[in-house]
């Protein structure tokens, strides 16, 4: 949650995750050492050599369910406290750290019943990380002082502002669990709190909580990657020994929720511009037997053209475009939930009565023992994706460790999931779901109540009133006179770099068909599987601007069957592979990407060519897709940070620029385009004389080359026309501009102006002198003053995006409401001082950790996809990243300096704001931009 990255759920109910074809008895073990520290600290080892990396990942079992009434949201708060100073890493603490070592980040979430802290650093590195993950629990808490609480108390309540209060139906599960579980029962409440509770904690209340959880016998260190553990286990012992044993910690019991009548409850959202209709039944806790068929269940009744939700809801009674329905399970209890979108108009008692429709029909047809295989077949292949990086697999040792009591249960885990039986889904479905009481949320447009479920009653929402000047200022500075804490040995001193290590830049083959497709390729072979991706130039480019979305609709039509396969057949022969087809459609290209077990690639290209050479144009789903686009393009206008987008993009390039447009259209245009235009951008664009495909995985060269002999010889070359738009211009001078959405909680800024193409000479030398501004995440200048200075943002970045043509530079964020103007000048007073106060300090950071950052740039199937895509798309040399390290070396204070005077005029910008008009639109004309022009008048 800190920085909007769930990575430690990547694994979790990873139970429903890992099953073999139906033939097949898999089983799967990642090798690891466990062993316990005297005062109880639990450490878990794993060795992987295959990057010259590690994983450090540092898990406390508490989560929100630790919590007491009226003292909610602190275990998200420890998340937050924990990344900034302590005694010996001192102000800035590991975030700083992890700049100068080329670490990942350090990142951190928190859940209902677990907080975890993790990042994948350099090998070399490992002591260092450490060292400091002891000092978050021996040497940390001396350093909170009001100042430092009074600080983050903002930051987290901004988070809350930004992902709950000022997004469409943000307060959904908020509802939910207040009426699911008992006001005395732990999951009653959010993780993220609320903002009277985070605002009544005191000094004292937050030590309390430190004290008792964040002791070493309820802590887990899990260390993944590149290490000699002999030397691990010694670092481990010296840091971690003289941390004193807490109390001892009671296991809580599994307490399922209780929901003893129907409830319904509606909320008029401010920012919904469709009704949702939400219902949630209490089931069952982790690894409990019944969680296997429930995740089964879920997925069967709403994912896939066959599934019951799906046919009756979006394809009979044309009622929305999509259901979702999931099952999650944590340590004391679980819930299932249904959810769907009206579209536009429709009444949720309409949405209602096709629920029970779609539930009378799973229970005359059930599920066949087929679809039962091909939902746990498909599941193999996101199995190793998600084995694919250390990071991953720490957090899924740690999780199995700390709630299964096993970090080896993982085998255990797959034959409850291989044991599951039709009789097992329909006899949960039975047990949990029919008939069964449950809690039902009706989110409705402001004013339309009427579109609610019968029989709703107003739920209880507390909602943030705008207040000018309600915040007390908070002077975030540090003294440095707390107490410190003993050591046995000087812990002030920063350990040294171990052995610096090798860096192996992937080995890059590419070749040309002699149809004009252009393939590069990465041989890897650490999991079983291939990643590609073929990409078409043109995109939405090559829309008539009259009917802009045609590009969009024809890529999204092309994933419902081919000429000689239904939706329904092409869908199912996808699935029982084990893979993931999709066709989409960017700004500048149309890219097709696929996902597969190695064994079963062939397979899978032949249904690529199949999609992309004889595709179906189906008219019932032609009609679906327009229908659910415009739907889409509805709920887009409730996003404050879609209009932010939207309207920066109009300013950027000119309304009437291609690439300030929508991908998906307007309501406008999409109404306009019929199944012949798609056919005729098919005709004129689709073409191998303007693509390019980018492999990587566990099949060299030769086999890649030979399973694209049918595509080479079937897809005819023709010459295609891309379409270049015009340069957009910088202005000669700033305007500040606003586009109202009353009673925003938070304002949404986007402050830039055209800059460069990805190809200018001068493109990453500013990437390079941007990273100390803003691209440097807590390294940088925009987020230590605004989130850790003054507490006015969750997050504030700054960024070059060009491509092949000329993009923006973009400093965006979201800001609480009554700091709008203070938000703005702070960040006008940067950009004004940024050259002239930039230090060898600052040039030092950044080079150590743009360079030392290699070592893990390619770990990934994702992250060597990301480096193919460079070089086939603009041209790079397959050692770019070589060239751009010199890049990095020789940078000095003067070209900083040289680049920031050129390229950070604070004078020549676009200001946008999007918030709410009437408290804040009239205090801008202080910014010194003239008077504020407003958009949506």
């Amino acid at each position: 949650m800190r920085k909007l990255l769930l990575l430690a759920t990547l694994l979790i109910g990873i139970h429903a995750d890992l099953v073999a074809q139906k033939s097949t008895k898999t089983s799967f073990k990642i090798d690891y050492e466990k062993f316990t520290l005297q005062n109880g600290l639990t450490v878990i080892f794993h060795v992987d050599r295959s990057d010259p990396v590690v994983a450090v990942n540092l898990t406390a079992h508490v989560g929100s369910s630790r919590e007491k009434p009226g003292r909610t949201g602190f275990a998200h708060l420890f998340e937050h406290l924990l990344f900034l100073e302590s005694e010996n890493l001192g102000k800035g603490g590991l975030d700083k750290m992890s700049a100068r070592i080329g670490g990942s980040g350090a990142n951190g979430s928190t859940s209902n019943d677990r907080t975890n802290y993790l990042q994948t650093v350099p090998s070399d590195a490992l002591e260092k990380m450490i060292w400091a993950e002891a000092d978050k629990l021996g040497w940390f808490i001396n350093t909170v002082t009001d100042n430092v609480l009074a600080k983050e108390k903002q930051v987290v309540k901004n988070e809350k502002r930004q992902s709950y209060d000022n997004a469409p139906y943000g307060h959904t599960g908020y509802v939910i669990d207040k009426n699911l579980y008992p006001s005395d029962h732990p999951y009653n409440w959010q993780v993220i709190g609320s903002l009277e509770d985070l605002q009544n904690a005191t000094l004292a209340d937050v030590k309390e909580f430190f004290n008792k959880w964040y002791v070493p016998n309820n802590v887990t260190l899990t260390i993944a990657g590149d290490f000699d553990t002999a030397q691990a286990k010694k670092w481990v012992e010296k840091y971690f020994n003289e941390i004193k044993k807490g109390e001892n910690i009671t296991k809580q019991s599994p307490r399922p929720g209780y929901v003893s009548e129907i409830k319904k409850l509606y909320h008029e959202d401010n920012f919904a511009r469709l009704p949702q209709l939400t219902y949630a039944w209490p089931t069952v806790e982790n690894y409990h037997p019944d969680s296997y068929a429930l995740s089964i269940l879920t997925n069967y009744l709403t994912q896939g053209k066959k599934a019951p939700f799906y046919t009756v809801l979006v394809e009979d009674k044309k009622l929305t475009s999509n259901v979702n329905m999931y099952s999650r399970n944590n340590e004391l209890a679980g819930q299932v939930q249904l959810s769907s979108v009206a579209f536009p108009g429709k009444s949720l008692n309409e949405i209602a009565t096709a629920f029970n429709e779609a539930f009378a029909k799973f229970e005359k047809e059930g599920i066949s023992q087929k679809d039962l295989d091909r939902i746990k077949a498909g599941q193999e292949t996101r199995f190793y994706g998600s084995l694919s990086s250390v990071l991953g697999k720490s957090s899924q040792l740690a999780q199995y460790s700390m709630f299964a009591g096993d970090p080896g249960y993982m085998e255990k885990d797959l034959a409850k999931t291989l044991e599951v039986t039709v009789e097992d889904v329909m006899r949960v479905y039975n047990k949990y779901i029919k008939g069964k009481h449950y809690v039902a949320t009706s989110f409705v447009p402001k004013g339309q109540v009427n579109l609610a479920l019968s029989g709703s009653t107003k739920a209880q929402v507390v909602e943030e009133a705008i207040v000018q000047g309600a915040e007390e200022s908070i002077n975030a500075a540090t003294d440095g006179s707390y107490p410190r804490t003993p050591s046995s040995f000087n812990r002030s001193v920063e350990p040294p770099y171990g052995k610096a290590p090798e860096v192996k830049i992937p080995v890059v083959w590419n070749s040309k068909l002699a149809n004009g497709l252009q393939v590069y390729g990465i041989h890897n072979s650490e999991v079983p599987l291939v990643q590609f991706n073929i990409s078409i130039s043109g995109g939405m480019l090559q829309d008539d601007p009259k009917k802009v979305g045609v590009a969009y609709l024809m890529a999204s039509l092309m994933n419902q069957g081919t000429k000689n396969k239904t939706p329904e057949e092409l869908e199912e022969a996808v699935k029982q592979l084990g893979a993931s087809i999709s066709i989409s459609a960017g700004t500048e290209d149309i890219t097709i990407s696929g996902n597969t077990l190695a064994r079963n690639y062939d397979a899978t290209i032949a249904l690529v060519e199949e999609m992309l050479l004889h595709p179906r144009w189906d008219e019932k789903e032609f009609a679906l897709l327009k229908q659910s686009t415009l739907s889409n393009i509805r709920q887009q206008e409730a996003s404050p940070a879609f209009m932010a987008s939207k309207n920066y993009r109009e300013l950027i390039y000119g309304k009437d620029n291609l690439r300030a447009q929508n991908t998906f259209g307007t309501a406008e245009s999409i109404s306009s385009i019929n199944l012949d235009d798609l056919k005729a951008y098919y005709n004129k664009n689709i073409s191998p004389s303007v693509a390019r495909m980018n492999v990587v995985g566990s099949l060299d060269k030769s086999a890649i080359i030979t399973s694209l002999a049918k595509l080479n010889t079937n897809w005819k070359s023709k010459p295609v026309q891309l379409v270049t738009t015009p340069q957009p211009i910088a202005p000669a001078e700033s305007k500040i501009y606003f586009y109202d959405i009353p009673d925003a909680k938070q304002s949404v800024l986007n402050i830039g102006y055209p800059a460069l193409a990805q190809t200018d000479a001068n493109y990453y030398p500013a990437v390079v002198m941007n990273y100390i501004l803003g691209g440097g995440g807590f390294a940088s200048q925009l987020t230590q003053e605004l989130r850790e200075g003054k507490g006015y943002t969750y997050g504030i970045n700054s960024s070059f995006s060009g491509t092949q043509a000329v993009g923006p530079f973009t400093i965006s964020s979201n800001v609480r409401t009554n700091v709008t103007l203070e938000s703005l000048q702070a960040i006008k007073n940067i950009l004004e001082n940024f050259g002239k106060n930039y230090n060898e300090n600052d040039l030092a950071t950044t080079k150590s950790f743009l360079i030392k950052s290699n070592a893990r740039a390619f770990e990934t199937a994702g992250s060597k996809l990301g480096m193919l895509e460079n070089i086939s798309k603009y041209g790079f040399k397959p050692n770019y990243v070589k060239e751009r390290e010199e890049i990095v070396n020789n940078m000095t204070i003067s070209k900083i300096q040289e680049l920031s005077k050129k390229y950070l005029n604070s004078n020549k910008m676009i200001w946008l704001v999007v918030g709410d008009a009437k408290t804040q639109l009239s205090r801008l004309k202080e910014l010194g931009f003239g008077e504020p022009i407003l958009l949506n008048k």
